[in-house]
């Protein structure tokens, strides 16, 4: 399905698809943690945060939204660069992970729903709505939960990276082998033990929610993930209210959300948004980005790219008549 919109692709000299290394290490120290607070999701439930003030002219707010099973302070190096070229940044962690985690995930209740429409919500909501452009950088699940929030709209634009539709048809065929291999023979057994997905055994991020492993398992089974669910056709509607304009990066060594994956969920779930994908070669940005180097030290003129989309669309957003009532 595409948009009556004009969707602009960059395409990048052809890259083979690199695998995956089935670790993915998620470090803990960053070069600032920002300001730590607490702000409150929908329901009333206290989150962890982090803001990064800006000492210069504010140009905007930025609120992060985390992959899964991946804690905020992955995001403090991004939020500390944003804050110095002139943008307030929050970063969160969603319930049950990171240091919103409080206890063990044993018979704790929270789904990948809950996520976005009570924790990421709540993170918009913290932010001041005083005409100041607020923008989302959205990682893997964050591009996910844009469409989730009933509080979208009061985003300016959404930065996106390595969103993908979840289902091992996209993924290059070694990388199908491994998440077959993972979602039916390795985690099951694992999961009805401990009553939760340790993820951190596998170093692979922060250990996750029953709910939240059984929907990315059950939405992992179809092409278009929580879009071709048959009893989640009001999650499709919801994505389909979105018209902020997006900007979509995927590097072409993501083995779990190549270009295709993320145009089967993108292109699908927000049909009434303008979407500019940008296909990034790795070897342009220091080596390997696969799914999470999008927020390393050696990504920085990524991190410049969107800032510079984020500040044109604040100036359009300055010359543009003032909404009528």
């Amino acid at each position: 399905m595409t948009s009556r919109n004009a969707f602009i692709t960059h395409e990048a000299e052809a890259h083979s698809h690199l695998p995956l290394p089935m670790r993915m290490p998620v470090p803990n120290h960053q070069s600032s943690s920002g300001q730590p607070i607490e702000i409150l999701a929908s329901d009333g439930v206290s989150l962890a945060a982090a803001r990064f003030e800006t000492r210069g002219p504010l140009r905007g707010r930025i609120v992060v939204a985390g992959a899964t099973g991946v804690p905020q302070t992955f995001y403090a190096r991004f939020a500390s660069h944003a804050a110095n070229a002139g943008f307030e940044t929050l970063t969160f962690d969603y319930r049950g992970i990171g240091r919103s985690r409080r206890g063990s995930l044993a018979g704790f209740d929270a789904s990948f729903v809950d996520w976005a429409r009570l924790d990421f919500a709540g993170a918009i909501d913290a932010i001041p709505d005083d005409g100041v452009p607020l923008f989302l950088v959205a990682h893997s699940f964050g591009g996910h939960a844009l469409g989730l929030v009933s509080n979208h709209a009061r985003l300016s634009g959404a930065w996106v990276c390595a969103v993908g539709a979840g289902w091992h048809g996209w993924n290059p065929v070694k990388e199908r082998i491994r998440l077959w291999a993972l979602w039916n023979v390795v985690f099951p057994p694992l999961v009805r033990l401990e009553g939760y997905m340790p993820m951190r055994m596998f170093g692979m991020g922060e250990d996750l929610p029953l709910g939240v492993y059984r929907q990315w398992r059950y939405w992992c089974t179809f092409p278009h993930y929580f879009l071709d669910d048959p009893a989640a056709g009001e999650l499709k509607a919801a994505c389909a209210t979105v018209r902020v304009p997006i900007l979509a990066f995927t590097a072409l060594d993501d083995a779990w959300a190549p270009p295709r994956s993320r145009d089967a969920f993108l292109l699908n779930a927000y049909p009434n948004a303008h979407i500019e994908r940008v296909d990034v070669a790795p070897h342009d940005h220091g080596g390997a980005i696969g799914h999470i180097g999008y927020f390393r030290k050696t990504s920085k003129a990524l991190w410049d790219q969107a800032l510079t989309w984020f500040e044109r669309l604040a100036a359009q957003q300055d010359e543009a008549p003032p909404r009528t009532p």
